[in-house]
């Protein structure tokens, strides 16, 4: 029932937005203006706590609870592990905005400040490590924590509504369960689909750039058609090959672009970069978690940190279920380590590197990516390697990255749709992989025939409000089976504790007997 609801929905909506794109989306940007006003608040504390939270159970008393029980091993190396979690979490979104984000908050900056100045610049790159740090992060590490733990743990399904089993009860395998799974299906599909849309879009203006070709609707089309055989095959041959490889090959190009950059580059000012926004991003933390514009009226935070954060929000389902799948085996401590903390340094890196470059190059006039900018977001990356040596050989390899990382994240929404839109447990049938694959190339291709995207794009984040306050309730349970298994196994050891001192004593009172 979860996967014929899905469809019939998922087709409606995009059906919707092809044929009437325009009155469709002055819709959902009117309930979406309506949503930002009055629950913007609910995203940014409800994000803050999960934050906060996780680190609390990976420092806490919870910390060396293991995922699948103490005789439970990791599927993966923690090399092929961290791979797939870069991969699917943010792979094509740090190509596409690693120089785009500083210069597009250079040009319109937060806080007041004057734009195109030191200061705006300064705050560009804060404003970059806060949107893609650590808070994206902990929105996926506490879905996928929870999936794990419900799945490995307690036998769950794999499904989103398994989490709330010690809220709800037994209800999570009844309606109310199946219209979350049926929401978590729909907002994975649409969040999928326009993402790669829009990847679709960098990529085809990437080949334009470096080929000559014209980026228009057959060759988006191409780049749609050539995507989906690639990610079908991946997801068919299964997590621990296509899927696998593919991620690891990936980490591996992106650590070469990033390496090629930072050496052809402002090496000195790169790192200056880093270490002055790494201190500046700890200092304000806080701050800019819970920073709305109350006096100001000005609409910044809602434009960039709520449309962020509900944004990761709709994609966790989606980012937390695959999480949950590679995950079996890592303990608590070493689950948040992992998913929070380092990809989050990783992505300090990169943003340190191409934004850091990117407005070095816009302030010393070796290149204008402010026009680049008015182009589209997608043109800047590939103006700013115009402006470095090899810029053939950097626009080579983006290319290459962003072709694999459209490959990897959908391979893995196929998968994670399929699992999330069956009942059973374990790896889904191929006819559902294949459903699925289909269902997101052609999503896609007709969004971007019909100009639809924006209008799914704002949907989601309307729709990531229900999923924000589900978190809520996800914590809550998370916390009841976390405490329940620790005093568990705290009395087992307290038990054989005791028995072992009780065989002790026996032994020395039959010690003390015999010399008697």
């Amino acid at each position: 029932m979860v996967f014929r609801i899905s469809i019939v929905l998922v087709a409606l909506l995009v059906l919707a937005a092809g044929i009437a794109p325009g009155p469709f989306n002055d819709m959902v940007q009117d309930a979406l203006t309506h949503v930002v006003r009055g629950a913007g608040w609910m995203y940014l504390l409800i994000v803050f706590l999960a934050l906060s939270f996780l680190l609390y159970l990976a420092f806490g008393r919870f910390g060396n609870l293991r995922i699948g029980g103490e005789d439970a091993e990791p599927e993966f190396s923690n090399g092929s592990w961290l791979a797939m979690l870069f991969s699917a979490g943010m792979g094509i979104g740090l190509v596409f905005w690693g120089a785009a984000e500083p210069i597009s908050h250079f040009t319109m900056p937060p806080e007041g400040l004057e734009p195109q100045s030191m200061a705006a610049a300064r705050a560009s790159m804060r404003y970059a490590f806060f949107h893609w740090g650590l808070h994206p992060w902990a929105i996926y590490a506490l879905i996928g924590l929870a999936m794990a733990w419900f799945q490995y743990n307690r036998n769950g399904r794999g499904l989103v509504s398994d989490m709330l089993q010690p809220i709800i009860g037994q209800h999570h395998r009844g309606w109310f369960g199946k219209l979350v799974n049926i929401a978590a299906v729909v907002a994975t599909a649409i969040g999928v689909a326009t993402t790669l849309g829009f990847g679709t879009i960098q990529i085809a203006a990437g080949l334009e750039r470096v080929f000559g070709l014209t980026a228009d609707v057959p060759l988006q089309l191409t780049v749609i058609a050539v995507a989906f055989v690639l990610y079908m095959l991946s997801t068919s041959s299964g997590v621990e090959r296509g899927i696998k490889w593919l991620s690891s090959f990936n980490l591996g190009l992106a650590a070469l672009l990033l390496a090629a950059v930072l050496v052809l580059g402002p090496t000195g000012f790169i790192f200056d970069t880093f270490t002055t926004t790494l201190g500046s991003y700890l200092n304000q933390l806080v701050t800019m978690s819970l920073r709305m514009s109350p006096f100001s009226g000005s609409t910044w935070v809602a434009d960039w940190t709520i449309f962020y954060w509900a944004w990761w929000i709709a994609w966790a389902p989606f980012v937390g279920s695959f999480i949950a799948r590679v995950s079996r085996g890592r303990r608590v401590r070493e689950f948040v380590v992992g998913v929070v903390l380092t990809p989050t340094v990783l992505g300090f890196l990169w943003f340190s590197v191409f934004g850091g470059t990117a407005l070095w190059s816009q302030l010393l006039g070796h290149a204008d990516l402010v026009t680049a900018l008015g182009n589209g977001y997608e043109t800047v990356l590939f103006t700013l390697f115009d402006s470095l040596p090899g810029s053939l050989i950097l626009s080579i390899l983006a290319l290459l990255l962003l072709m694999i990382f459209f490959v990897t994240s959908a391979d893995s929404a196929v998968l994670v749709l399929a699992s999330m839109s069956t009942d059973e447990a374990g790896d889904p049938p191929l006819s559902r992989k294949l459903s699925w694959g289909v269902a997101v190339a052609l999503i896609a291709a007709v969004l971007l025939l019909a100009g639809g995207l924006d209008a799914l794009q704002g949907m989601i984040t309307i729709a990531a409000l229900p999923f924000a306050l589900l978190m809520v309730l996800v914590m809550l349970s998370l916390y009841r089976v976390l405490d329940a298994e620790y005093n568990r196994q705290r009395r087992l050891a307290q038990r054989a504790r005791h028995m072992i001192e009780a065989w002790i004593e026996r032994e020395q009172a039959g010690s003390s007997t015999g010399s008697t």
